[in-house]
């Protein structure tokens, strides 16, 4: 079977199309045929090697999948052959918090990713995903999806909240579409006018280009009375934190996730402390908020936002596409 792979060094001019075995399931094992496969900014990160310089390698990328049982190992009973699935991005986060353990499963980082025709999988590690989706659709849940859930969800979203969400990719966007479907105030800000107008078509209710409004945070308080927003699902990191920090209200939550802009940096905590600011790291999820999420998502025929789809073999086009940052939603490569 054919897999994408980074070779002997970092960097997308060292991914390389190789024949591996055909995968045989053991004991709590499952074989999963994929379909299609979705990109996020980790993947990016891991092939220039800036997300982890020690990864070992070879090692298959990209962490988001979806496709079909062709055979399980013994002990099995999650899943049948024929039945369509996902794969969890933490293939040993169940339910509960996030373990030491749970947290060095992660697909195409510590272990191979889903950019391969077929792949070995924990039965524990799969879900079934909501029918009315497509196989590119579902490839766009396990990461970016379950993000912006675990962002806003978990952090006590309600009806009449505010929210500010930063740019137009994977997790902004069905950031979004959680924050309308609960009946959240959605502000966001990004480079592009056009992006803008694509937001507020998906039920953003306003939107500021941060490049012609540098203060957008001062922004996001008048369109909140001045009281700040409920919520901020950062993105940025460094760079944005410290706006984000004046966006949100008194005891408002910042759910801290990506690094776009930079990892470097120093925040004074101050204003954490003197306003009761709850900040939380968020790390997509586990496979019962996975679940939980794709019945909010089937109840509500909610369908994620695709920018592109490339063929299999241009996953490095698919890659410098991502780099240039002109996507709105998710990217997919079929395979």
């Amino acid at each position: 079977m054919k897999a994408w792979v980074i070779v002997d060094s970092f960097g997308i001019d060292n991914l390389r199309i190789v024949e591996r075995p055909e995968p045989q399931p053991g004991p709590g094992q499952v074989v999963v045929a994929v379909r299609a496969v979705s990109l996020n900014y980790r993947d990016l990160l891991v092939t220039r090697g800036a997300y982890n310089p020690r990864m070992p390698l070879p090692r298959i990328p990209c962490s988001d999948g979806a496709g079909e049982v062709t055979a399980i190992g013994p002990g099995v009973s999650r899943v049948k052959a024929g039945d369509r699935v996902a794969g969890t991005f933490f293939q040993k986060w169940v339910a509960g918090e996030l373990t030491e353990m749970a947290a060095r499963s992660s697909l195409g980082g510590d272990i191979d990713g889903m950019l391969a025709e077929r792949v070995l999988l924990s039965e524990d590690g799969v879900v079934p995903y909501p029918q009315h989706l497509s196989f590119d659709e579902a490839a766009t849940l396990p990461c970016a999806a379950l993000t912006a859930w675990n962002a806003l969800i978990g952090g006590a979203l309600k009806a009449g909240d505010s929210v500010l969400l930063q740019g137009t990719g994977g997790v902004s966007i069905f950031a979004l579409q959680f924050a309308k479907l609960m009946g959240a105030k959605a502000l966001i800000t990004s480079s592009s006018d056009d992006k803008l107008a694509r937001a507020k078509a998906l039920g953003a209710d306003a939107g500021t280009n941060y490049r012609a409004n540098s203060d957008w945070e001062k922004w996001c308080r008048s369109e909140t009375g001045s009281a700040g927003v409920d919520h901020v699902v950062e993105v940025g990191g460094a760079g944005t934190l410290e706006r984000s920090l004046k966006a949100v209200r008194t005891a408002g939550h910042v759910a801290l996730i990506g690094v776009l802009s930079g990892a470097g940096g120093t925040i004074n905590p101050l204003p954490i402390l003197m306003r009761s600011i709850c900040m939380r790291g968020i790390f997509v999820g586990s496979r019962v908020m996975f679940e939980t999420m794709n019945r909010a998502i089937a109840q509500n025929r909610l369908r994620p936002v695709i920018d592109r789809t490339f063929a299999f073999d241009l996953f490095p086009d698919a890659l410098r596409h991502m780099e240039r940052g002109a996507h709105f939603g998710k990217i997919v490569v079929r395979i």
